[in-house]
Order: C-alpha cells, then sequence, then structure tokens
C-alpha cells in the first residue's frame, strides 16, 4: 500500500492520506457511507501499513518536543515510590501486592501475621522479557492449599488460568483458556469461572464473542475434564457467572443480558446442603433491576438491589418463602445512593456518596445502624471486606492530594488507625481542590471538582485539562494520581466534572445521561467547560478536553458540537462509530446504554451524535491526539483508526490532529512504563499547542511560561 500526504501548517507535520473505499450502509432506509471501513481489519497488512505511518507522523511531532524527557523524567520521579494494597487473610497469612515504584507491574507477597516478614509470591514482572503481562487475579481456596492465578498478555481481555499448590508453591499442570468476564470462586478444591468457546483464529482480539459458559475446574485435572455448569444457547449474547458464599454453602448465579437493552440481572442459588444439585430462583427473568448476594445469614440470604429503591437498599430473601412479596427490608433506600456494601466480623459496612464523597455506616446483620464511621476527610473510600472471625478490616481512603492510605479498623473500638502511608515527593498544602455545581443547559446542577496550585490567578491564562465520563452508572470519584501532580505543578488546572450517566447521584443520574438522553451528558460538559471559562480559570485558547472509552465518545462528540470551545482533545480509546460498536468483541453489552443501529428510533439518535459520522469538512477541530492500543479488545482499535482517518480527512486548520497506537497494550496500559510514556505524550500535546512551555529546574516542576 501506498500513502500520499500533505502538509499541515504546524511544524510543517504530514499526515498519510488514507486510501477510501465505496462502501455504503443501509439503516432503516438511510444511506451510511464507511469509506475506512477496510481499517476494521486490524490483521491486514494494509492496516498494520497505516499504523506504522501514523505512528511514524505522530512520534516525528512529539519527539521535536524539547521538553519531552524532561516532561517523562518528572513523572517517573513523582509515580516512583512504594504503592501497597491492603491486605487479604487467608490460612493464618496475609497477602498483599506492592509495587516499589517504577516497576511495570505489582509484585504479590504474604506474611504470617501482620508483623511477619514477607515472602515473596509472585513477581509478574517475570512473566513477560517486557512487563506487559499482567496478573489479573489470585484467588485462594479457603483453606489456603491451592491458588488459582491468571494472566493477561498486552492489555487483552482475555485471561488464561492457572493452579498453584501453596503448600509446595508449585505450580499444577492446569491451564485453562478464553477466559472472559470472569471471576474465580472456590468451593473445596475446585472453582467456578466463565469462558467462551474459542475464537477464531487470527480474530481472537475482533470477533463477536457469544454463548458465555460458566465451568467447574477441579484442582490437577485437565480443562478438558472440567463440568459444564451452565450455558444458555438460545441467548448467546448473555453473561453469566458464579460466585460462592464465604461458608462455600451456596452457589449464587448470575445471568445478564445487555444485549437486549436489560440493565439488571437475573440470580439464582443452590444450596450445598440440600442436596439438590439445581440452581433455584431468587429472581427468575432478567429484567432492569440488579441483585446482588452480600452474604448469608444462616439460612437466609442478604441481598443488595435497586428493586424498588434506584439508591439501593438492603434485602432478605429466605428461601424457605422465595416469593417476592416476603422479602424484608433490612436497610432502607436512603437519599444518597448505596455504592458498595461489605462484611466484615460479622457486621455489615454500606457505603454512601454525598455530594461524590464516600460516607461508610456499620450495621448488624439485622439492619441496625451501630455507627457511622469516621473517615479522615472528604475523599473516596474503598475496602470494608473480610471474614466473619475478623476482628480488624482494612479500608482505604483517598483524595485528589491525599496519597492512597490504608487504615486498620478495630471492630470492636471502632477506632482507625494508619497501617500504611505512602511518601510522595510533593507537599499536598501547595494545592487547593474546590468543588462547584454549575447549572447544565437545561438548569440541572452538576458537580465538578478543580484542583490547582494554592495561590492561582483567576486570569483566563492557566493551561486546564477537563475530563469526564458520563455513562455506565459508574461514578467520577477524588483519588489520588501522583501523574497529575507534574501538570499541577506547572500551573496547570485539573477539573472533574460529574456529568450525567454516572452513579454520583444514583440511578436516576445514570437514566438521565443514557440511551435517548446522551445529549444531556454532552451538554453537562459543555456547561463545565463554559463554567472555568466564564470563572476565568481558564480561556477557550487553553482549555484541554480528555476522556476515555466511554468518555473519549464524550470528547469526540462534544468537539464535533463546539469545536471552538476548545483549543486541545484527548479521545482515549474511544467508542467512536456509534453504528457498528455492537459488531465487535463485547460491544452488545453496550446497548442497554446506548440503543443500536439495529433499532430504527435507536438509529436516529446514535446516528445525530456518532463522532466519526458527524465531522464536518473545512472546520477547525481542536489539536487532537487520539491515542488507542493494538490489544484492545474491548473498545477495538478500529473505532479510533476510523476516526483518525476521517477527521484527517476534514479538518481544516494548524491545529494538528493525529493518533498514537500503543504496541502490546490494551484498553488501558499494559505496564507502569507504558503508562508514564503516555501520560508524558499527552502533557507535552497539550502544553505544546497552547503555546505553554514548561519550566524544569533541579528535577522538579515550577509553573510554565504563559505567553502564547
Amino acid at each position: 500500500m501506498t500513502f500520499t500526504a500533505y502538509t499541515a501548517s504546524l511544524g510543517q507535520t504530514s499526515y498519510p492520506v488514507t486510501k477510501k473505499v465505496d462502501h455504503v450502509d443501509d439503516y432503516q432506509g438511510t444511506k451510511v457511507a464507511d469509506p475506512y471501513r477496510w481499517l476494521e481489519d486490524d490483521n491486514s497488512a494494509e492496516t498494520k501499513a497505516w499504523v506504522e505511518a501514523q505512528n511514524k507522523v505522530t512520534f516525528e511531532f512529539l519527539n521535536k518536543i524539547p521538553y519531552r524527557a524532561q516532561m517523562k523524567k518528572r513523572i517517573e520521579e513523582l509515580i516512583n515510590y512504594p504503592r501497597y494494597s491492603a491486605p487479604d487473610r487467608n490460612a493464618g497469612f496475609f497477602y498483599f501486592y506492592k509495587n516499589d515504584g517504577l516497576q511495570n507491574q505489582a509484585v504479590l507477597y504474604r506474611q504470617k501475621g501482620l508483623d511477619g516478614v514477607p515472602e515473596l509470591v509472585m513477581d509478574a514482572n517475570k512473566l513477560s522479557p517486557d512487563g506487559t503481562t499482567q496478573l489479573t487475579n489470585f484467588d485462594l481456596s479457603k483453606d489456603g492449599k491451592y491458588a488459582v492465578w491468571g494472566i493477561s498478555k498486552g492489555g487483552s481481555d482475555w485471561h488464561t488460568y492457572y493452579v498453584r499448590d501453596m503448600h509446595t508453591g508449585k505450580d499444577l499442570a492446569d491451564s485453562i483458556l478464553w477466559v472472559k468476564v470472569s471471576g474465580a470462586s472456590w468451593q473445596g478444591h475446585g472453582f467456578y469461572y466463565s469462558r467462551y468457546p474459542a475464537p477464531e483464529k487470527g480474530k481472537e482480539l475482533s470477533s463477536k464473542n457469544e454463548n458465555h459458559q460458566v465451568w467447574f475446574h477441579t484442582a490437577g485435572t485437565s480443562q478438558a475434564q472440567d463440568e459444564l455448569v451452565y450455558e444458555d444457547k438460545a441467548n448467546p449474547q448473555r453473561f453469566h457467572g458464579v460466585s460462592v458464599s464465604e461458608d462455600e454453602r451456596f452457589a449464587y448465579l448470575f445471568i445478564n443480558d445487555r444485549g437486549k437493552g436489560l440493565q439488571g440481572n437475573a440470580l439464582y442459588y443452590r444450596d450445598s446442603k440440600s442436596g439438590d444439585n439445581k440452581f433455584k430462583p431468587i429472581v427468575a427473568e432478567v429484567g432492569q433491576f440488579r441483585y446482588s448476594p452480600i452474604d448469608n445469614d444462616g439460612d437466609k440470604i442478604l441481598l443488595y438491589t435497586n428493586d424498588g429503591a434506584e439508591n439501593n437498599r438492603i434485602m432478605l430473601f429466605d428461601p424457605a418463602h422465595p416469593a417476592r412479596e416476603n422479602w424484608k427490608e433490612i436497610v432502607a433506600e436512603r437519599p444518597e445512593p448505596m455504592q458498595n456494601a461489605g462484611t466484615a466480623g460479622g457486621r455489615l459496612y454500606l457505603s454512601y456518596l454525598k455530594d461524590v464523597t464516600t460516607r461508610v455506616y456499620e450495621h448488624d446483620y439485622a439492619g441496625k445502624l451501630l455507627k457511622e464511621i469516621k473517615l479522615p476527610g472528604l475523599g473516596t473510600v474503598g475496602g470494608f471486606g473480610g471474614y466473619k472471625d475478623d476482628k480488624i478490616v482494612f479500608y482505604t481512603f483517598t483524595s485528589f492530594t491525599f496519597p492512597p492510605t490504608i487504615y486498620k479498623y478495630d471492630i470492636a473500638t471502632g477506632v482507625s488507625t494508619v497501617f500504611r502511608r505512602p511518601e510522595v515527593a510533593f507537599n499536598p498544602e501547595d494545592y487547593e481542590t474546590k468543588q462547584v455545581f454549575y447549572p447544565s443547559k437545561d438548569g440541572t446542577k452538576v458537580p465538578m471538582f478543580i484542583v490547582f496550585r494554592k495561590g492561582l490567578k483567576l486570569d483566563g491564562t492557566n493551561p486546564t485539562m477537563l475530563y469526564a465520563y458520563g455513562g455506565f452508572n459508574i461514578s467520577s470519584l477524588p483519588g489520588f494520581s501522583a501523574s497529575l501532580i507534574p501538570f499541577l505543578e506547572q500551573g496547570g488546572v485539573y477539573a472533574l466534572a460529574n456529568l450525567r450517566g454516572g452513579a454520583e447521584y444514583g440511578e436516576a443520574w445514570h437514566e438521565a445521561g443514557m440511551r435517548f438522553k446522551k445529549q444531556n451528558v454532552f451538554d453537562d460538559f459543555i456547561a463545565g467547560a463554559e463554567y472555568l471559562i466564564k470563572n476565568k480559570y481558564t480561556s477557550s485558547q487553553r482549555l484541554a478536553i480528555r476522556g476515555g472509552s466511554n468518555g473519549g465518545l464524550l470528547v469526540g462528540a462534544v468537539m464535533n458540537q463546539r469545536p471552538e470551545l476548545f483549543k486541545v482533545a484527548i479521545p482515549q480509546v474511544g467508542v467512536m462509530d456509534m453504528l457498528r460498536f455492537h459488531k465487535f468483541t463485547i460491544g452488545w453489552n453496550w446497548i442497554a446504554e446506548y440503543g443500536s443501529s439495529d433499532s430504527a428510533a435507536d438509529f436516529k439518535n446514535l446516528y445525530a451524535y456518532s463522532p466519526i459520522h458527524n465531522l464536518k469538512a473545512g472546520v477547525n477541530y481542536p489539536a487532537t491526539l487520539i491515542t488507542t492500543a493494538d490489544h484492545d479488545d474491548r473498545v477495538v482499535p478500529a473505532h479510533s483508526f476510523k476516526y483518525a482517518a476521517t477527521l484527517q480527512e476534514k479538518h481544516k486548520g494548524a491545529n494538528p490532529v493525529m493518533i498514537r497506537i500503543d504496541t502490546n497494550s490494551g484498553h488501558g496500559a499494559s505496564n507502569t512504563a507504558k503508562n508514564i510514556e503516555t501520560i508524558a505524550d499527552i502533557y507535552c500535546f497539550i502544553f505544546t499547542n497552547m503555546g505553554y512551555t514548561p519550566k524544569f529546574k533541579n528535577g522538579s516542576g515550577t509553573e510554565g511560561k504563559k505567553g502564547f
């Protein structure tokens, strides 16, 4: 394949001109051209040549940025601190992960007691020469004899499972292939897992995944001997999974059918004490409500659900009286959405969001409120999970300028003490976080966090990065990222907008930003940008927008609708072709959120905002750096490939529009080194296109030059 080129004015950058084909699809009578359809074949020689040509242009541009190496070095300096997970107790050991700082993968250790000497369990950095093979899970049998551990290569969503004898430290011959959308849940010396049939050779990263199956594997046997627990060939796009209760008495079968637009799940159980091996329904049909078992209280099962409570509540299910009218409410719905429910020491720990910050309450199994857990401040909390006989439980607290700190909570006294506090080479007192509430187009108040160095002048010249997600009932919460500090210390402003479509204010907030109401999400984001400009944090010439996956779709949609509002756009691994997303891997899973072009009403809605289909010829779009990776089998790179080709064709102006295609990486960076490189390039691209020059002194960042 040959490429011709034209020249853009900024830095005399030459782009490959991508060949066009005469391909047209008919959507309910509407003809839609798809001239870059050939880029969907990520294995073709033509596509590979295109990727190479695009990367050559992008990295030639990035290599000319004089401070690129300094930016990367500064990010490395700040990320280079020991990071730990909270410990998990099993059979006399506490297991935990640790990354010394710049290790590509965290290392798994265990120790006898909290004061014991750590011993190495597994170093994932040794799983591949380039550190891109990830340890995706390490799940221990209850007696600690066996562990199932999984790997992902190059960031793919495909996992392979292995089994280790924890008494000898040796791996058995077990090898379990084609695991996806799965956990591993032990019952005795075997475990449940979910997988797909082997995909067609050569199309492992792009072909549609169907017929999700649950299997049971016994340690020390081959995969060929596994027991098929559940499949549903009549509904090939359903997800199926099984989890086991702490006492291993109950096995729970989950069934999801998001490809049919259903957000909830069916839930079945089987009781090992009953002698009946059949799964019986708690909820027989998949609908719009979600049900998840928290724990069993003897013969009865505690359920976390939004059935009858859009902000979620806790119900008690009695198998002896299974009818829905016999369910008993244990913890009622609150005005704030319940985010998580955990158990430890015979207590329920329920976390709620109040204006996007966490509150945690302790209850007994009868639902009685015992106390509110006093937290270190306003931020985000994770943890509060353990066994019924635990005396202590761990949780992690973080916020934008508060590195993740692990606390040990004494269940009897209710006292929290610091267990591990990280030491990061920055002073949190130098920074300030504000939460504001701004009106969207329809008057809805939308929260947004704004983080910046103290003493910031509101003169409209500050380089600002506005980030959001806005979808899939996922909350964007306050959290620390050492890689954000280099942007802030250069005088940058970081804004996180909590758009509709997320879970910040419960299911109503989610539904207000999904399917036919998706435009609300874009309006919320645009209004956030306008707020930052109106209040002189920045100007349109100093404003960058960034988002990943569904957030990449967000960036693509809003830069189409308001190209003049932003100077720089960073759409990462975005869903850019809204008419064909359901044709690849597990994209059909998103129909519940977006709808499908197979429906006439949905097609009209999707076509109206699909990033690829709403790019217009002759428009001066923001300077754009699209990022994707060759092993992204969740949002396949064809989305970004076709979008980049279309944008380069339509765009008219001096702003560069480029695509950065990582290798041996997936929907997220596959190792620490790749993550650092990507973030450094994003910051350099943003600053360069804003005409803003960072300054570096003795390895630490200082505010850059504000002149255009």
